[in-house]
């Protein structure tokens, strides 16, 4: 892009005699005046919808280069403007996470200084009813933990009970041969197999103990909840 610059002071040749050659104006001046106007014209941008080349500057100070961070109106932003507005968007504590790229967001964004942040852990939202989790970056839980396999013991005595019977078969018997049927004292039955019962007894307890079945799983990383694995940065300046 170029300046028009005026090759021949036409208003010279007034002053002049006449008589003077200097004082004619020659076309070849003129022709001299139109090329330096051509190139100056064909050379500028045009007021609409113009085409720029090279590496366009606004003059610093411009309203362009000072306008404040959420400005919505029609006046050009510079990359000083637009490099300002995206910082204001990432904060100091910031957190910056991508799923594919590992690249520090400061050579991504281009400000900043960013460290890795929560490696191997879950973000939660701070909540200050709850001791585990009122206070920001506090951490908690564990990788490892393991949920093993066990029982359960038990034992007791039943309450007082009345008079009562208990039966307990206690052999085999042959008295008038196969399939008869017999009584003698206590014992009562048909066939070969007799049954003892005892006295009636007065009131009484009964105590018990015993082994639950074995349950749970043992291992470490049982308890971990659904999650998939990202990039994690904060922004610390």
């Amino acid at each position: 892009m170029s300046n028009y610059t005026q090759s021949t002071n036409f208003a010279t040749k007034d002053a002049l005699t006449s008589g003077d050659p200097l004082k004619i104006v020659k076309g070849t001046e003129i022709n001299t005046e139109f090329v330096n106007i051509s190139v100056a014209i064909a050379t500028k941008a045009d007021l609409a919808s113009p085409t720029f080349t090279g590496t366009p500057t606004l003059p610093t100070g411009t309203i362009a280069t000072t306008q404040t961070f959420g400005n919505s109106s029609t006046l050009l932003a510079t990359t000083a403007f637009v490099q300002a507005a995206l910082a204001a968007l990432h904060p100091v504590g910031s957190i910056y996470i991508n799923a594919t790229v590992a690249t520090n967001p400061a050579t991504l964004l281009g400000f900043g200084t960013w460290t890795t942040f929560g490696a191997g852990r879950v973000l939660v939202s701070l909540n200050s009813a709850n001791v585990l989790f009122d206070t920001a970056e506090e951490t908690g839980g564990s990788a490892d933990s393991t949920l093993p396999t066990h029982t359960h013991t038990f034992s007791g005595t039943t309450s007082t009970i009345g008079t009562h019977q208990h039966e307990e078969t206690i052999g085999t018997i042959n008295l008038f041969g196969t399939g008869a049927s017999y009584t003698h004292g206590n014992y009562g039955g048909t066939g070969t197999s007799a049954v003892d019962l005892t006295n009636g007894g007065g009131s009484h307890d009964h105590t018990y103990s015993g082994t639950t079945a074995s349950a749970g799983t043992s291992g470490t990383n049982a308890n971990y909840q659904p999650y998939i694995t990202v990039y994690m940065w904060k922004r610390t300046a």
